[in-house]
C-alpha cells in the first residue's frame, strides 16, 4: 500500500474519534445468610434456586473466630453451620429465598433440625439489613397464619454478623460425595420430616 494511501487512512482515523468498546456490566449481587440445620443440605436447596449464583457452606453467629468444623460441631463455639447465598435480584428475589427457607426447615424445634441437637443446628435467618429485616419477618407471619403448627415456630431472625466459609471438603458436599449425603440425608430423617410439615415437592 503506498505510503501516501497510508496516512490517509491514518488520517481518516484519527478523525472518527476515539474507540469505544461496550462491555456488558456485571450483574450487581445481593447477599442472604440462613442456618438450617446441615450446610450441606441446605447448599443443595439453595444453588438450586434459579438466579442464585454460589452458595456457601460456613458458620455464622458464634463468639470465637474463625472456627473449625470440629470446634462449631462440639457446640462451643455458639455458631451455627450456616449458608452464605450471593444471588442475582434481576433473577431471582430475596421473598423467593425465604420460601425456599421456610420449605427446607421444621421451624418448630429449638437447638434442632431433624436427628441433629445443639444451638450449632438452630434455624435462622440472618438479615445483611433493615429491608430483609422487614421481609423476614413479613415472611415468618404468613408462615405462622398459613401453617397451623402445634409448636411455636422458633427460628430466630437476628443480625448478620462475620461469615466464616467451612473447610473445603464441606462445599459441595452433596456434588462431592452424592453416596453419603444421600444416606445421611434419609437417615437423618430431614426428607420425611420436611414432606411431613411442608408436603411432597411438585
Amino acid at each position: 500500500m503506498p505510503i501516501v494511501t497510508r496516512l490517509l487512512l491514518f488520517v481518516a482515523f484519527l478523525a472518527a474519534g476515539p474507540l469505544t468498546v461496550h462491555l456488558a456490566a456485571a450483574p450487581t449481587l445481593e447477599k442472604a445468610t440462613f442456618a438450617g440445620g446441615c450446610f450441606w443440605c441446605m447448599e443443595e436447596a439453595f444453588e438450586k434456586v434459579e438466579g442464585v449464583v454460589t452458595v456457601t457452606s460456613g458458620y455464622m453467629g458464634g463468639q470465637k473466630a474463625n472456627p473449625t468444623y470440629k470446634e462449631v460441631s462440639a457446640g462451643g463455639t455458639g455458631h451455627a453451620e450456616a449458608v452464605e447465598v450471593l444471588f442475582d435480584p434481576a433473577k431471582t428475589s430475596y421473598d423467593k429465598l425465604l420460601v425456599e427457607f421456610w420449605h427446607n426447615v421444621d421451624p418448630t424445634t429449638p437447638d434442632q433440625q431433624f436427628c441433629d441437637a445443639g444451638n450449632q443446628y438452630r434455624s435462622a435467618i440472618f438479615y445483611q439489613n433493615d429491608t430483609q429485616k422487614k421481609q423476614a419477618e413479613d415472611s415468618k407471619h404468613v408462615v405462622e397464619r398459613t401453617k397451623k403448627f402445634r409448636e411455636p415456630i422458633v427460628t430466630e431472625i437476628v443480625m448478620a454478623s462475620t461469615f466464616y466459609p467451612a473447610e473445603d471438603y464441606h462445599q459441595d458436599f452433596y456434588k462431592k460425595n452424592p453416596l453419603r449425603y444421600k444416606v445421611y440425608k434419609y437417615n437423618c430423617g430431614r426428607v420425611q420430616r420436611l414432606e411431613e410439615v411442608w408436603g411432597k415437592k411438585g
